[in-house]
């Protein structure tokens, strides 16, 4: 008998993971079909044997999966295997799989399961389980995986337990979550904070511009004996300075963590260097700290060479952020999306468009591959150019080539085609827009139907605003106003009052 959705069997709860389990997301129960008739003849016996499903082809089958109820089948079956029992890894990708569905109340049901089970259960299934709740904001969840740690693996949480969902909690400003974790470590499992726990502590306050408590969690980490900074503190303390236009005081610290404490800096802490020098507008500095990376055995990274192009490339300095390029190339490092797309937007702000399409040919044939924000700058240039032609002939080119595009692609071309008075073909590029399902921002398309009425094309405004009005779209009052006084110049009485008739119910 199949019991109804979410009912687990209760017999089940306490027996072995080789019987089969109601599934807790199916929806409805199928009815059983009549037998058919009896019959004389005895049909052939067939004595196929079904394919053993191993525990590592069972993750697979379950991890390629896109429908959760056929996910839970496959573990069902795999469980009426004789001699079979799920393992940690096997309901950690099952997991996984109904949380990435947003089956919250089907998770609930294995997890209460699990409680049962005699198999070994990993921490890590319950540090990935936080993960997933934390992305979709549910933080009292996290909290409770986190809690599960001790009930289902039965183990005290390790400090990188700790630190995930203290990691988790902060980055989601859930504050008093976070002290709610730390005086349950302090009492319950006798927390001793790691040099891990504290850098969060100082990137919290970090994150929230409190430079001097940053400092005084630093204070405390020294004081414990246990803990000391590292790279990672001095770094995010750096670039906490940088942000509040502190940068003299961040080079203080860089020196005080080099010779005080002997730590030597790496790539990263120079990209909070060189960062932080470029958004000060003191790009030269930003290229003074790539200098010192190479008289100091430290070479300068991709990364390092793509945040001061983009310094110079703020500034307008075209020339520069392409000497920063060459350098790059001639390396030998490869250059990632980032830094084609950073010098082609450089290229198409300083009226070079045509540089920046040759940019991405060059980019396209040394197989670094294009993004959406790439071509959305090459549209931009084009646009800002009043070449909209070329730009629609990209794009269609684009489509044929199976180019991912996002809705900012056919916004900025809609937006040109509205300032650039091509009304008519921004009616015709609307209704491309609608078959793809992309929509234009509220403003572009009130604007739109202004322009067209004023343009004396009170049809095509009409067929516009209702249009959007059918999709639930509310005009503005400014929009409606075009679209009565153009049908009243011309003498359309009868379809200013349909309008009002709308307008009103």
């Amino acid at each position: 008998m199949r019991l109804p959705a979410p009912i687990i069997n209760e017999s089940r709860r306490l027996s072995s993971s080789s019987r089969s389990w109601i599934s807790p997301i199916s929806l409805t129960s199928k009815k059983k079909p009549d037998p058919p008739p009896e019959s004389s003849i005895s049909p052939p016996e067939t004595t196929t044997k079904p394919q053993f499903i191993s525990h590592e082809s069972a993750i697979n089958l379950i991890k390629r999966e896109r429908d959760p109820q056929r996910a839970l089948d496959v573990f069902n079956k795999a469980s009426q295997q004789k001699g079979f029992n799920h393992n940690s890894a096997t309901y950690s990708v099952l997991l996984d799989n109904l949380l990435r569905h947003k089956k919250f109340n089907a998770v609930d049901a294995i997890l209460h399961q699990m409680k049962y089970e005699t198999c070994r259960f990993q921490e890590g299934l319950f540090l990935n389980l936080m993960r997933h709740f934390s992305r979709f904001e549910l933080h009292d969840r996290v909290m409770e995986m986190f809690s599960l740690i001790q009930v289902i693996a039965r183990v005290k949480p390790s400090l990188n337990a700790i630190s995930t969902c203290l990691n988790l909690l902060v980055d989601s400003k859930e504050v008093d979550l976070a002290k709610k974790l730390l005086l349950y470590g302090k009492q319950h499992l006798g927390l001793q904070p790691n040099t891990c726990i504290f850098n969060i502590l100082v990137k919290h306050h970090c994150k929230n511009g409190d430079v001097d408590s940053a400092f005084g969690v630093v204070e405390e980490m020294k004081r414990s004996g246990i803990s000391y900074p590292n790279l990672i503190t001095y770094s995010t303390l750096m670039e906490c300075l940088f942000a509040q236009s502190r940068s003299k005081d961040a080079m203080e610290l860089f020196e005080d963590m080099i010779s005080k404490e002997g730590i030597s800096p790496d790539p990263v802490t120079f990209n909070v260097m060189i960062n932080g020098f470029c958004r000060a507008g003191e790009v030269e500095r930003a290229k003074m700290i790539i200098e010192f990376m190479k008289k100091n055995g430290c070479n300068p990274n991709v990364y390092n060479y793509s945040a001061l192009m983009n310094g110079f490339c703020k500034e307008g300095k075209t020339q520069e952020a392409k000497e920063v390029f060459d350098e790059v190339k001639e390396t030998g490092l490869k250059l990632d999306t980032v830094g084609y797309t950073t010098l082609m937007n450089c290229f198409s702000r300083s009226g070079q468009i045509d540089e920046a399409m040759e940019l991405l040919v060059e980019m396209k044939a040394s197989g670094c591959r294009a993004d959406a924000l790439t071509y959305n700058v090459i549209l931009r240039g084009l646009c800002s150019e009043g070449r909209t032609e070329e730009a629609l002939e990209m794009l269609r080119q684009w489509g044929c080539e199976e180019v991912h595009l996002n809705k900012g692609s056919y916004r900025i071309i809609l937006n040109a085609l509205c300032k650039n008075g091509e009304l008519e073909k921004a009616v015709e590029f609307l209704s491309l827009m609608s078959k793809k399902g992309v929509w234009p921002h509220h403003a572009t398309w009130n604007e739109l139907v202004v322009r067209l009425c004023g343009s004396g094309n009170a049809e095509l405004g009409v067929r516009v605003l209702t249009g959007f009005m059918g999709m639930g779209f509310k005009p503005e009052p400014e929009s409606w106003r075009a679209v009565v006084e153009s049908i009243c110049k011309e003498r359309k009485l009868i379809h200013v009052f349909k309008l009002l008739d709308s307008l009103v119910y």
